[in-house]
């Protein structure tokens, strides 16, 4: 039998962590949901000079983690040790469901663990906020349902969260065609500036939005999401998802959105319906000669979870 570290601490921990939609529309880096479909990051202890914080920059996946461990470390004040870390499971890569996210929480909640700092999960929601640059994807993916995240105007600290768990009795239809789209490359292509009147229309769909969610009327979702201020730059740039979106709602859905910066889209729908819509949807890219994934899914309202612990 392996004996514990001093401290008595794992020295190995699996965190599994859900994929997320983020904005819901015109909810633009603030608006995110949970989605039950799971990415599960192992992060393990290990020798100075053996672990991912040596990696060359070039390896995105190591980068990004020593990216997350730089400012758990900063913000946990535990003393900085090198891990090594893997990453498996179903949400796909670069796609609007926050595979980023799957990583960074798990790896800040695998140093949680292994250091014994036992912040709470707030606490690492606005960690992960920090390594995002926006709460949308972080406080969905580390706390579950259907997140509103507030941040400090200036500094973009995580000031609050409400959280709203959603019930079985709606579905989220995300399709995702054969196109990867990083956010970086995404949020280029935004105005620097948009029009007053543009602005105050995201506004009000997004607080309806809001409303349907936090009151669970689903069925006021109907043709509420008129986003003004991503979608008309991003939607061009994915062949079929905007089709993608109108036929999943001609099909049967409440309403339809691009998930986070693309390339998937999500229609919201009744579990009685998801099928016909996702099959709607998928044919709308393949009209235009793009293949894509089906993924009929309902809300995670569990966030990140520590699924094994080993000495």
């Amino acid at each position: 039998m392996k004996a514990k570290s001093k401290q008595g601490l794992p020295r190995e921990v699996s965190v599994r962590v859900p994929a997320s939609t983020s904005n819901c529309g015109a909810g633009f880096d603030t608006l995110g949901l949970a989605l039950r479909l799971y990415n599960t990051v192992v992060v393990r202890r290990c020798a100075a000079g053996k672990g991912v914080l040596h990696a060359p920059p070039a390896r995105l996946g190591a980068a990004m983690a020593a990216d997350a461990a730089r400012i758990f470390f900063a913000r946990s004040g535990v003393a900085p040790f090198d891990f090594q870390f893997a990453i498996s499971g179903d949400v796909p890569v670069s796609r609007g469901l926050g595979s980023s996210v799957t990583l960074g929480a798990g790896i800040v909640a695998g140093l949680n663990e292994l250091s014994g700092a036992r912040l709470a999960k707030l606490a690492l929601a606005a960690i992960l906020t920090k390594f995002e640059g926006h709460p949308d994807n972080a406080t969905a993916g580390v706390l579950g349902g259907f997140c509103v995240g507030r941040t400090d105007p200036q500094t973009g600290e995580l000031l609050g969260v409400v959280r709203q768990p959603i019930g079985r009795e709606v579905s989220f239809v995300v399709v995702s065609p054969a196109q990867e789209l990083e956010t970086k490359q995404a949020r280029g292509i935004l105005p620097r500036k948009l029009p007053y009147f543009d602005a105050v229309r995201s506004v009000n769909s997004s607080s309806y939005v809001v409303a349907a969610f936090l009151t669970g009327e689903f069925d006021r979702l109907a043709h509420a999401v008129a986003d003004f201020m991503h979608e008309p730059y991003r939607l061009p740039n994915i062949p079929g998802a905007g089709e993608a979106i109108k036929a999943g709602v001609q099909a049967g859905a409440y309403t339809g959105w691009l998930s986070g910066s693309g390339s998937s889209v999500l229609c919201v729908a009744t579990p009685a319906k998801a099928a016909a819509v996702g099959r709607a949807m998928a044919e709308a890219f393949f009209a235009v000669g793009v293949a894509s994934q089906i993924f009929p899914l309902r809300a995670d309202n569990t966030g990140l979870k520590i699924i094994s612990r080993k000495p």
